[in-house]
């Protein structure tokens, strides 16, 4: 049986922040943890934790291979709700 995969640090306010401003937002695990949709637009983002060794790394090496072979919208690490309602605003451009 698989566990459930555990979430980022500040996922949650992330989140949060996505859907104040009117996104879809999705949970997924692989290859990253959210699925965002907002003026007909699709994005998918990372999040990591900017306090963590892990999440200062940047993406893994599953998650590098996939940003470097993906050909839909924009793939993005966001670390706060400021970083990714930036990212949001990239998609009404």
């Amino acid at each position: 049986m698989r566990k459930a995969a555990r979430r980022d640090v500040g996922e949650k306010d992330i989140v949060e922040a996505l859907r104040a401003r009117g996104a879809t937002v999705y949970y997924l695990d692989d290859p990253c943890d959210l699925l965002i949709g907002y003026n007909n637009k699709t994005m998918l983002m990372e999040v990591k934790n900017p306090n963590s060794a892990y999440g200062k790394k940047g993406f893994n090496e599953n998650q590098q291979h996939f940003a470097e072979n993906w050909k839909g919208g924009p793939f993005c690490l966001v670390d706060s709700p400021d970083s990714a309602l930036r990212m949001l605003n990239l998609m009404l451009s």
